[in-house]
C-alpha cells in the first residue's frame, strides 16, 4: 500500500519515516520547496537523534518521496494522512486554516475511494468539518466519490519521536463505519500495540485529554514543591514516594520550573477554549495552566531574594530547549527566565547544544557559548534549565573554579545536592527544602 502524508513538519516527517521503515511506500507533500529540497538530501528541519541516518537510508531505498504535487500523491495512495500544523489563535483555540486548505486540495484531487486520516491535533468535531469540505469540493466537481475520514492522533514525545512512532504504547483510531475500521486494521495489521477503536470525536478528545492530564500532573507537583520549600521538606523524596504507588506512577512527577514545548501549552489552552465554548470551563486544568505560567516567576524570586538586586549580576543559563534531545524552544522556560533576568538588568550568558542560534535572534544581547563551562565563567549564579547530558555530567569541580560566586540553581532537580555542596556550591533546587551548603555535611 501507498501512503501520502501531507505536511512535512515534525509530526508529518516522523510519521512518514515510521511508515516507510515498516515497508510502506510514502509520499510526503508540502508546499515549502526549500524544505522539500533539504529533506530530499536527508536534512531534517528539526533535530531528532538518529533520524537523519534513517531518512538517508529510506531515500536510497526509494521508500520515501518528498513532493509538492498533492494531486499525484493522492491519486497514488490508499491512505491520505493530514499532518499539518494547528497553531494557537490569540484566544487559545486551534487555528484550522491549514487543515481547511488541505481538505479542499484533497477534495479536488480524489478520483476514487480513499481513507483520509487526521494525524494533526485538532478540536473536537474537526473530522466532521473535513468531511464536509471534501464533499463540497466533490459537489463542485459533480463527482460522487466515496471516502472516509478517520481520526488517528499522534502521541510522539520530542527526543524519542521515532521510537514512539515505531513502537507506540497504544494506537487510537476514531472512525464512523465498518469500512474505515477495516482499512485501518489493514494498515496496522503488523503492529503489536493495542488498538482502541472509537468514534472520531472520542479519538480527538483522547489526544487533548492525555496532554492535559500530564500537564496537570506536572503543575500539581510544582505547586506542591512551593509548599514543600516553606515546610522544609524535600519534594524529590515526596514525589518518589508518590510515584511508587502504581495508581499514580512516577512519570511527570519531577518538580521543576514548568513545562513548555509545542504540545502541552498549546493543547491545554485549546481544551480550555473548547470547554468555555460549551459553557463547561475546566477549573482544574485552568489552575494547572496558571501554575505553569507563574512557575518561572516564583523561581526567579529565589534568585532575586538571594542577591537583592540582579543589576549587573552575571547569570549563566545552562540549557535553552524546553527539554533535552530536541532543538525546540517553543514555550521554553529558558526564554521566560532570560526575559526576567534582562528585565532585572542582569548580564546573561547561555549554553545549549542545539538551539543557540535561534535564541540569539530573540535575545541578541546575551552571550552564547559552545561549551557549558564557558557559559559560567565568572558568573554570580548558574541556573540549570534543561537537563542535557552535556550539562548534568559536565566537570562540576572545574565549574566551581570558574564561577565568581558559588550559587547554583537547579531548575530540574537533576543534580545531587550533597555532591554539589562538596564541590563548594551553594545549591538551590525546586522544592528541596533547606538544603544549603552549611548543613549538607551534617
Amino acid at each position: 500500500m501507498n501512503i501520502t502524508v501531507i505536511g512535512a513538519g515534525y509530526v508529518g516527517v516522523t510519521t512518514s519515516i515510521a511508515f516507510a521503515e515498516q515497508g510502506y511506500h510514502v509520499f510526503v507533500v508540502d508546499s515549502d520547496k526549500e524544505k522539500l529540497e533539504k529533506l530530499n538530501h536527508a536534512i531534517l528541519p528539526f533535530y531528532e537523534e538518529g533520524m537523519e541516518e534513517i531518512l538517508k537510508s529510506l531515500l536510497e531505498q526509494q521508500q520515501l518521496i518528498f513532493t509538492n504535487n498533492i494531486q499525484d500523491a493522492v491519486r497514488q495512495s490508499e491512505f491520505i494522512y493530514i499532518a499539518v500544523g494547528t497553531p494557537p489563535l490569540p484566544s487559545g483555540a486551534a487555528n484550522l486554516e491549514q487543515i481547511e486548505q488541505v481538505s479542499k486540495a484533497v477534495g479536488s484531487a480524489l478520483q476514487e475511494y480513499r481513507t483520509i486520516v487526521i494525524k494533526s491535533t485538532v478540536p473536537i468535531g474537526t473530522g466532521e468539518k473535513v468531511e464536509f469540505i471534501i464533499k463540497e469540493q466533490l459537489n463542485l466537481r459533480k463527482k460522487d466519490i466515496k471516502f472516509d475520514v478517520v481520526a488517528n492522533p499522534e502521541f510522539l514525545r520530542e527526543g524519542s519521536a521515532l521510537h514512539d512512532a515505531l513502537y507506540p504504547d497504544r494506537i487510537v483510531v476514531g472512525c464512523e463505519n465498518v469500512r474505515a475500521r477495516q482499512m485501518m486494521e489493514k494498515l496496522y495489521q503488523h503492529s503489536k500495540a493495542p488498538i482502541l477503536f472509537t468514534n472520531r470525536k472520542e479519538a480527538e478528545l483522547i489526544k487533548y485529554a492525555s496532554n492535559a492530564f500530564l500537564a496537570t500532573k506536572i503543575s500539581f507537583i510544582n505547586e506542591l514543591a512551593r509548599v514543600s520549600e516553606e515546610l522544609g521538606v524535600n519534594i524529590s523524596i515526596v514525589s518518589k514516594g508518590m510515584g511508587m504507588d502504581k495508581r499514580i506512577g512516577a512519570d511527570f512527577l519531577r518538580a521543576g520550573i514548568g513545562y513548555g514545548g509545542s504540545c502541552f501549552p498549546k493543547d491545554t489552552r485549546a481544551l480550555l477554549a473548547m470547554s468555555s465554548e460549551v459553557g463547561m470551563p475546566l477549573k482544574i486544568l485552568d489552575a494547572a495552566v496558571g501554575i505553569n505560567e507563574t512557575q518561572v516567576t516564583w523561581f526567579m524570586k529565589k534568585i532575586s531574594n538571594l542577591f537583592g538586586s540582579l543589576e549587573d549580576k552575571h547569570i549563566g543559563v545552562l540549557g535553552l530547549t524546553f527539554k533535552p534531545n530536541t532543538d525546540d524552544i517553543r514555550e521554553a522556560t529558558s526564554l521566560k527566565l532570560i526575559k526576567e533576568l534582562l528585565l532585572h538588568k542582569a548580564i546573561v550568558s547561555a549554553y545549549d547544544p542545539k538551539s543557540t542560534a535561534l535564541v540569539k535572534t530573540i535575545y541578541p544581547e546575551i552571550w552564547i557559548t559552545t561549551d557549558p563551562l564557558d557559559a559560567i565563567n565568572n558568573v554570580d549564579a548558574a541556573i540549570l534549565v534543561t537537563e542535557w547530558d552535556e550539562i548534568v555530567h559536565m566537570d562540576w569541580k572545574e565549574a566551581r573554579r570558574r564561577v565568581r560566586q558559588p550559587y547554583l540553581f537547579d531548575g530540574r532537580n537533576v543534580l545531587e545536592p550533597k555532591k554539589m555542596a562538596e564541590y563548594g556550591f551553594y545549591y538551590e533546587g525546586v522544592g528541596v527544602g533547606n538544603l544549603r551548603k552549611e548543613n549538607l555535611h551534617g
